[in-house]
């Protein structure tokens, strides 16, 4: 199946883990070569209640024994996409109570980019540097990485980049601002928190100049900080809300929100502003509700601070630099990329998966599932130190010979 995988299935970088998966279940990945792996990286935040989640599974099935893709979007009532719709509305704030479902978080993100430009009628849409939104046109527009833009260009025009956590650059927003595009936590850049009330600073700034804030929670939302969405930490509310990952338990999905008043601007003037064939789909939108209503009834996120406590006092170590994120989206800082790359290979042998993160390259991701018990992580850490242990001391030895 490798060779396979290699010759038909086009590849995101020259060496990906290639891990052949057999199935999983709970906090653990099982290869076909007999092994099971805890899983710390839960398909990069995407996983929160867990791989195969029961009451997902069981929605899911329900669904499809009654319909799949019916109709593209907006045309039909579907049950699951108006419960989770609902649902949804009723633990965000008064300001955002519609959502536009759609297939991932990059999908959701042009199409916030769109509804910010309709609803302005400006063009100006600034984001922040090292900021990471996703791939497609609009997304990576956003981006100011060059070495991962220059072979696309021309990208999406009239986009501007200021500095994240700098307050000095807040005077760059200004009446010819549609938009100002952040992600709550950022996530490439180092899992990087808002610091000195930024976060209000840039919505107060919008206010000054009628810009919309839109925050991009494709990773922090859906629990993984320890609260619903990252934002609710930040005493901050969005214009526009971009969501994601952990949305459907690991099925594709994403989606933006906003008011109803600028919502309803995309159905008209031009009829079909935004249009998706599989957005709504309502075995994913299934998918959503039940992983919506596992999160909100139960005491999953209420525990979620303990854990990242758990994680903090456990992975003491000279070669960890910093600890970086909240709840369960935290980064392992080290003094260089090589020993991040080390750590994340030598724990797949020891059958524990960590990942990197896209541009701290001193950077390991831990993003378990949000359900990962007490025990699950105390063996995860240990096999952590022990590969920091092996690796301080092949240091050490290359430095003596």
């Amino acid at each position: 199946m490798k060779a396979d995988f290699f010759t038909y299935q086009a590849q995101t970088t020259p060496h990906p883990l290639a891990m052949e998966v057999d199935f999983a279940e709970g906090s653990f990945v099982y290869t076909t070569d007999g092994k099971k792996h805890l899983d710390f990286v839960a398909g990069v935040s995407a996983c929160g209640l867990g791989h195969r989640n029961p009451k997902v599974v069981n929605a899911v099935k329900e669904q499809i024994d009654k319909y799949w893709h019916v109709m593209v979007y907006g045309e039909y009532i579907q049950q699951p996409a108006v419960e989770f719709t609902k649902l949804l509305a009723h633990h965000l704030p008064k300001n955002l109570q519609k959502t536009y479902l759609v297939n991932s978080g990059t999908e959701a993100i042009d199409g916030a980019m769109k509804l910010a430009r309709r609803a302005t009628g400006r063009s100006q849409i600034i984001a922040a540097k090292n900021a990471y939104h996703g791939n497609s046109y609009g997304a990576l527009s956003l981006m100011d990485n060059q070495e991962r833009t220059e072979v696309f260009k021309p990208l999406v025009g009239d986009i501007t980049h200021l500095e994240f956590n700098q307050t000095s650059c807040l005077q760059q927003i200004t009446n010819k601002t549609a938009a100002v595009v952040l992600e709550t936590i950022q996530g490439g850049a180092g899992f990087i928190e808002p610091t000195n009330n930024y976060l209000q600073k840039v919505k107060q700034r919008c206010e000054e100049v009628d810009a919309l804030l839109i925050l991009d929670e494709i990773q922090p939302g859906f629990g993984r900080t320890g609260k619903l969405f990252g934002f609710e930490h930040y005493n901050i509310v969005p214009d526009i809300l971009v969501i994601g990952k952990g949305m459907a338990s690991g099925l594709p999905v994403g989606a933006f929100i906003a008011s109803t008043e600028m919502m309803d601007l995309l159905s008209d003037k031009p009829k079909l502003g935004h249009i998706t064939t599989f957005g709504g789909n309502p075995v994913i939108a299934a998918a959503a509700l039940a992983t919506l209503k596992e999160l909100t009834t139960s005491n999953i996120i209420d525990l979620i601070p303990k854990k990242e406590q758990l994680f903090r006092r456990l992975l003491q170590h000279e070669l960890i630099k910093e600890i970086r994120g909240k709840g369960l989206m935290l980064a392992l800082i080290f003094e260089d990329a090589e020993i991040a790359n080390q750590l994340v290979l030598m724990a797949k042998e020891k059958e524990l998966i960590l990942f990197w993160l896209l541009f701290e390259k001193r950077a390991v991701r831990i993003s378990p599932p949000l359900t990962i018990t007490e025990e699950e992580i105390k063996l995860g850490c240990s096999i952590i130190l022990e590969c920091l242990i092996e690796i301080k001391t092949a240091k050490q030895s290359s430095i003596v010979n």
